[in-house]
């Protein structure tokens, strides 16, 4: 579908700015029913997933599959060689060193990753910087909160649950790429960030499904941030992803909302799993400046 028209009225208020937000729902309601249209670097990742689809497959192939894409390549050597996955300092000298290190899926996540984080710095949008920004964190927090999760409180993979916190909020990331393409909205990034709180999840999931990302990890994001009681153990990835995002800060962090975080089932959370909140923040900050 094409972007809005230049002419369109930037000071659209009141009623005619629901009505250009109802547009935008609508607008992404049929592309979602057709052909998902994502920027091109959203394209490099999901070629890369699709040809590393083989767990099996020579690490030499892998290697000159992704080494065709050198910014990805550059990124795994330093994910590689961070202190998230090599905490002795033991440096990977090459591609196939960093991606036995890493392993298939954590490439495959990496590729994706990159795409969302070139997705928050394109110039279109600029005008929601402030959020994207805290999205994007929020979206890392999550993905090193469920991978710690899943290696210390469940026989979950580890690098699916990392996969399934870092998409958790795709679906906010994509409505703020449409967003950008409409003048009112551009000029009155506020309004949109409460329309994204009420459709991200619905959107995320069927944003996912039409991106084909396994099934597990789709059903693991639905829900997410409906408040719902604390599993007493986590048994399941959704219950992974759903404690992960909490201790994460949930959408409250990217809304900038002064909440407590010790109340309500959020302090459940927090009594239980929080002894690995300092170990979240450190591998956070590491893939924030190997993604960088």
């Amino acid at each position: 579908m094409s972007p809005p028209s230049p002419s369109d009225d930037p000071d659209k208020v009141g009623e005619a700015l629901n009505a250009q937000r109802f547009r935008m729902l609508e607008d992404i309601a049929k592309e979602l029913a057709g052909d998902v249209v994502f920027p091109t670097y959203f394209d490099v990742a999901f070629r890369l997933r699709k040809e590393l689809q083989n767990p099996d497959a020579p690490i030499a192939r892998i290697a000159a599959v992704v080494g065709a894409e050198p910014l990805i390549a550059a990124k795994l050597l330093h994910l590689a060689n961070s202190v998230m996955y090599s905490p002795s300092g033991t440096p990977a000298k090459d591609l196939g060193a960093a991606i036995t290190r890493l392993g298939i899926e954590t490439v495959r996540t990496t590729a994706l990753a990159i795409a969302m984080g070139q997705l928050m710095r394109s110039k279109d949008m600029v005008p929601f910087a402030d959020l994207t920004r805290a999205l994007w964190d929020h979206s890392l927090k999550t993905a090193a909160a469920t991978r710690l999760l899943a290696r210390h409180h469940t026989k979950i993979n580890p690098d699916e649950a990392l996969l399934a916190g870092l998409v958790h909020d795709l679906g906010g990331f994509y409505m703020l790429y449409r967003a950008a393409q409409y003048p009112e909205l551009r000029a009155r990034p506020d309004t949109v960030k409460y329309l994204i709180v009420q459709w991200h999840e619905s959107i995320g999931v069927t944003l996912l499904n039409a991106i084909g990302l396994p099934e597990e990890i789709v059903e693991a994001t639905v829900d997410h941030d409906q408040p719902r009681p604390t599993p007493p153990t986590l048994r399941h990835l959704a219950d992974v992803v759903y404690v992960g995002n909490a201790l994460a800060g949930a959408h409250f962090e990217w809304l900038f909302q002064d909440i407590d975080p010790d109340a309500g089932e959020l302090g459940v959370i927090r009594e239980r799993y929080g002894h690995l909140l300092e170990d979240i923040e450190t591998q956070a900050k590491e893939m924030h400046a190997a993604l960088a």
